[in-house]
Order: structure tokens, then C-alpha cells, then sequence
């Protein structure tokens, strides 16, 4: 089940955007999950769109041990970019999904966290502390594909699991994503390669 807000202005320094969230509430748990569609004014008939979990650690406070923030920024300035240079043809939405740490949560995270600290890799971790490698769903994406009558998209990710599961939903043309690695994350990088098969 989900609801959906008003839609409302929002003025970045990327540039001029519009926001509406969605609240869903999962049948198997009745945790209510608010998700946010940030989005051009104008959305063409095959949007360039980013589908991106949160991560509180990279997107707010500029860790370094993932690729999240410098992705999150990379995807809004392409997406303000494509309206500026495509006209009609041009725009988009990035999806902010509320599934940290690839859906475990922000205090399995951090315990996630600690046991790389320990020399775990980020795969490892999660397995360790009972998870799947990936524990993220995307069926509310479908939703909000179907809300705003999208069928076509040019979707910016590395990850092969994400275009299968969302070319479900909708065509998909996949455009790559690629941010500057540092000695923090090399290793993170090189195991998302290995093990969940990332495009990079």
C-alpha cells in the first residue's frame, strides 16, 4: 500500500526541481517506508532517471568508504544537465529510495561497518550479521513509474541486478555511472565488481 504527498518546488544548486514523496507501508513488517522523487518540471518520453538508496553516511556526510554521495551528485548534476541540453527530449527524476545500507538499516550499517573495520569486506559483513548481500526491493519504483505514466527509461547505474529487476517495470536503456575511486573505498569498489557484478 502507498500514499502519495502534494507535489512541491525545489530549488538546488544543481538547479530547479520539483519533489512528491511516497509513503509505503510494507505488508510483511507494516514498517512505513517515505520515499522522494526529485525531478525536472519537464519529463520526456524516455527520462534519464537514477535509482538511488539512501545512504546517510556517503549522501549526508561525505563518507568515503562508499561511492553513494559523489553518485548522488554525479546523477543530479546529469539530470539538471539533460533538461538544460535535450529540450523536449531532455529531463529526469532521481528516486531517493529509503533502504539504507542496501536494506539492512542504519544500525546494522554501522555494525556492518565495524566488522570491515575488522577486515570483512561489505558483502561479507552483511552475511555475517544474517543478511542477503543486497536486501533491497524495488517493487515501490514500479509504482512510481506507473504514476507518472513513464515507460521508457535511460537509467544511470552500475549495477546488472538493478537493470533486470526494473526492466520489469519498464524499458530500459542503461547509462554507466562512474565516480573517482580513493584509498578508501578501492577495495569496496573491487568487491562490488567481484561478487554482486557491477558494471565498473
Amino acid at each position: 500500500m502507498h500514499t502519495i504527498s502534494n507535489l512541491a518546488k525545489l530549488p538546488t544548486r544543481y538547479g530547479d526541481f520539483l519533489i512528491q514523496s511516497f509513503r509505503e507501508t510494507l505488508e510483511s513488517s507494516g514498517a512505513v517506508l517515505e520515499h522522494l522523487v526529485v525531478m525536472t518540471p519537464h519529463l520526456p518520453a524516455s527520462p534519464l532517471v537514477r535509482v538511488h538508496s539512501e545512504c546517510l553516511t556517503g549522501d549526508v556526510f561525505g563518507s568515503c568508504k562508499c561511492d553513494c554521495g559523489p553518485e548522488l551528485d554525479m546523477a543530479m548534476r546529469k539530470i539538471a544537465q539533460d533538461a538544460k541540453d535535450g529540450g523536449a527530449n531532455g529531463g529526469g527524476m532521481l528516486i531517493y529510495l529509503r533502504q539504507e545500507g542496501r536494506g539492512i538499516g542504519l544500525f546494522n550499517k554501522v555494525n556492518a561497518y565495524a566488522l570491515q573495520d575488522q577486515g570483512l569486506d561489505t558483502v561479507e559483513a552483511n552475511i555475517k550479521l544474517g543478511f542477503k548481500s543486497d536486501d533491497r526491493s524495488y517493487g515501490i519504483v514500479e509504482k512510481i513509474f506507473a504514476h507518472y505514466g513513464i515507460k521508457k527509461v535511460r537509467l544511470l547505474t552500475n549495477n546488472p541486478r538493478k537493470i533486470e529487476t526494473i526492466s520489469a517495470y519498464v524499458e530500459v536503456e542503461r547509462e554507466s555511472i562512474i565516480v573517482e575511486s580513493n584509498e578508501h573505498n578501492a577495495k569496496y569498489l573491487a568487491i562490488k565488481k567481484q561478487k554482486l557484478g557491477h558494471l565498473l
